[in-house]
This record gives structure tokens, sequence and C-alpha cells, in this order.
């Protein structure tokens, strides 16, 4: 983790978008706090976090935890700050926290600050680079920007172009030349030496570590996994299937 926060600083220094794969439960979010405390040591700027939903308190935990000093703002709820109130609440925060459903429905609010870095966790929300979700995240203006997911490849390559083109627009291309130039070769023609190409381009600007790797974690016991069977009762299935019939 102190290789990480040190990581994710180098990268910041030199203008370049970081992208921290470590796998589930080797602490991304607690390097994204202690890289968050030691930039805050100079004035920069508020720090945006856009997670999915369920992870906002997660987030709002962790950083009472860590670093009870920060001011946290968590930007959800009906009763949510807008345009002009918004800019103020951010510049007042060190930390706002939002969700990916309203990083495109407050995108005009987010877009309006300049935030010193803009961090998405679970980054993987964004990997269709056509959705609306995508598209409006990308237009959030900052100085540095980090993705965190465990899964930066989960179907095809397109799905790491678009994580990348929120972190270093251009760094691979436009997508119809990613396309070309990766894509095709390697996922219909396998083609081994555009692997270590693009392996190579993005080996130090992805930090990937998993629990497997005993020079990462040597204590960490085998995965164990127990199916735990929950049965509907009848009266619990003839309501479930009245509601898909109805849908259909």
């Amino acid at each position: 983790q102190k290789r990480g926060v040190g990581w994710l600083g180098f990268l910041g220094s030199l203008g370049l978008g970081a992208l921290l794969a470590d796998d589930m439960g080797l602490g991304k979010t607690v390097q994204v706090i202690a890289y968050v405390l030691g930039e805050l040591k100079n004035p920069c700027g508020p720090f945006l976090i856009i997670c999915p939903t369920s992870v906002i308190g997660n987030w709002v935990c962790e950083f009472a935890r860590f670093a009870p000093s920060l001011r946290v703002t968590v930007h959800y709820g009906a009763e949510r700050n807008e345009a002009e109130t918004f800019a103020r609440q951010a510049g007042a925060s060190d930390v706002v926290i939002t969700s990916y459903s309203l990083s495109w429905r407050d995108v005009d609010e987010l877009a309006s600050v300049s935030w010193f870095l803009a961090v998405l966790d679970e980054a993987q929300n964004i990997k269709n680079p056509f959705s609306k979700q995508a598209q409006c995240v990308k237009r959030i203006k900052a100085r540095h920007r980090v993705a965190l997911t465990g899964t930066p490849v989960e179907n095809r390559l397109s799905d790491l172009w678009s994580i990348m083109d929120f972190l270093n627009p251009g760094y691979l291309y436009s997508w119809v030349e990613f396309k070309e130039r990766f894509v095709k070769p390697i996922e219909v023609d396998g083609d081994a030496e555009k692997k270590t190409a693009l392996r190579g381009a993005l080996s130090s600007i992805i930090l990937r570590r998993v629990k497997t790797d005993k020079t990462i974690i040597n204590d960490l016991p085998e995965k164990i996994e127990v199916n735990e069977r929950c049965y509907l009762t009848s009266e619990q299935a003839s309501l479930y299937k009245a509601i898909v019939d109805s849908s259909l």
C-alpha cells in the first residue's frame, strides 16, 4: 500500500492518470485516502470521488476512520445542492463524494468545478465508451485522474480503452485506431507481438497486484467458497412469477 501511494504521487507529478487495479481487499481505498492526505499538505483544490451508490457510505466511513480531519461532503439525495451553491460547497470541502447515477444527471455542476483529483471507484462502470455515463464523466475537469478497479478488462479490450480515455485521453489513440492497432490483432488474430506492445504501453500507468501473489500478502488463507441456497416459499414464488409475467 505504501508503494501504491508513492506510485500515485509519482504519476500525478508527471500529469499522468493512474489505474490502480489491485485485487479487492488489498486496500485501494486506503491508498487513495493516504494520497489525498499527502497532497492536501499543499494548497491544491477539492478532490472528487465518483463511486456506485452502494459504496458511498463505505467511503464516508473510511475517511472518518483514516482521515477524520478532512472536510468530506456527500453530494447525493433530493436535498443536494445545485449550480452556484454546489460550487461554493465544493470549494469549502476537501473531498466531495457522489455516485455514477448523478455523474450524468448533475454533470453541469460537477464540470463547473476545477478539481485537483477525480477518482473513479469501480471504474468498470464507464467501460462502455459510448454510454451517456462515460461521456459525462469525461467532461469533468481535473488536474489528476485515478481509476480504481479490480477488473480493468471484464469482457474485451474496449473496456480498458474507455477507462484509459478518461485517465489519459489520446494515450491509446482514438477508438477507431485502437481497434485497428490492438483489438482486431489481439482478440481476433491472437497476435503475441501486439499483446506485448500493449502490455508495455500500459505497464507504467497500471498497478495490478493479486491476492495469490505471496510477495504481496503471505498470510492470506486460500479462498473458500460455500454456496448457501435460499429457496423461495410457495407464496414468494407465486408473487415473483406474477411480477415477471406482468413485466413481460
